[in-house]
């Protein structure tokens, strides 16, 4: 028993060391990343970000410590928006929220430019979903740190697009960049990445438009994965019934956030391309699994993936999915798809799978 003991103690001793060095190998690779990423690749930002080099790096993960600044510059800016037009919008989120609280009339209410549903999304869904929001962290929650800042970025925002207002969903992309960017740049950000065409075509529920994102995902679901595409559509489970929560909330809730976040770093490198195709990296690292599993079984497990998916199988999937069909990229797909649903009526679609 003493030499077994001893044999065990080895063993345990052996793997706490593996542990360490391994770890070890990883703080150094994370540190020599941040001095490339610092004195390298942002100072030269225009001329480096596309090269080969860069894009390598990119894949195996940002560094936290430069991941917010990285994420700016690669969503960038076309809206224009300013720190100063963040606080206006701020501040007249603020005013509207008191005079809700203080029981402002209905028309007073509609002369701000704010209807009813206007006024419920901005009050009580808003408040509501930060205490939803990465409820483990505890951060987001009333009293935490980074409560106040999420919920004057989502105000602000339904300030900003009041066309837009706010939609569930939208609160864990602002919490993520929150966690990575200052409150006015974290708003700079988040208004730019949803005003992209998928995240306003799901954010504004354009139901056509999704239903063509819907469409090109499957014809890039067929070409990868020909045995599972033949065993969803044995089961009538459609892609609206994953994918969703999937794009509404850029994987953040559905992912463990570090993971989330690596899949951010890529998506905003290539755009939303990539966001189907992990997708499709998701259900082959799973294929196996999903071709044994019935309609309710599929979609409880795609709706709770497992909460301790390791990063390295997750993109080592991922690089195997070929956004290629018949020499059609994504967006030629989609624009391909996007003309036939215009073309229909008048029997010529432009694209058949």
């Amino acid at each position: 028993m003493v030499v077994q003991a001893k044999k065990r103690e080895l063993k345990e001793a052996q793997r706490r060391r593996r542990q360490l060095e391994e770890r070890c190998r990883l703080e150094e690779s994370i540190g020599n990343a941040v001095l490339t990423w610092n004195n390298e690749i942002l100072p030269n930002w225009e001329t480096m970000w596309c090269s080969r080099k860069v894009r390598d790096l990119w894949w195996q993960g940002i560094p936290p410590s430069v991941r917010g600044k990285v994420w700016s510059l690669a969503i960038g800016n076309e809206l224009n928006i300013t720190h100063e037009l963040f606080d206006i919008c701020l501040a007249r989120a603020k005013e509207r929220w008191r005079s809700f609280s203080a029981g402002g009339s209905e028309a007073e209410n509609e002369d701000a430019g704010f209807s009813a549903a206007d006024r419920e999304a901005s009050l009580e869904l808003i408040k509501l979903d930060i205490s939803r929001t990465f409820p483990n962290l505890c951060i987001f929650q009333q009293g935490g740190p980074y409560h106040d800042m999420l919920h004057s970025i989502l105000g602000a925002y339904t300030c900003y697009r009041p066309d837009v207002g706010y939609v569930q969903g939208m609160s864990f992309i602002a919490a993520v960049l929150i966690l990575n960017l200052d409150t006015a740049d974290a708003f700079i950000a988040f208004s730019n990445l949803l005003n992209k065409p998928c995240q306003m075509a799901f954010f504004r529920v354009d139901h056509g438009l999704m239903l063509t994102y819907f469409a090109a995902f499957e014809v890039f679901f067929e070409e990868n994965l020909p045995k599972l595409f033949a065993h969803f559509k044995k089961n009538n489970l459609t892609p609206d019934i994953y994918l969703i929560d999937w794009i509404f909330t850029l994987y953040s809730k559905s992912l463990p956030l570090d993971l989330a976040c690596r899949i951010w770093d890529v998506f905003c490198r290539d755009g939303e391309g990539f966001l189907f195709r992990t997708a499709l990296g998701i259900l082959k690292l799973f294929e196996d699994i999903l071709t044994k599993m019935d309609f309710i079984h599929i979609a409880q497990f795609l709706t709770r993936l497992p909460e301790d998916l390791p990063a390295e199988e997750v993109f080592a999937s991922i690089a195997t999915i070929q956004m290629q069909s018949r020499n059609r990229k994504w967006a030629q797909v989609l624009t391909a798809l996007q003309k036939d649903s215009r073309d229909t009526e008048k029997g010529s679609p432009s694209l058949r799978h």
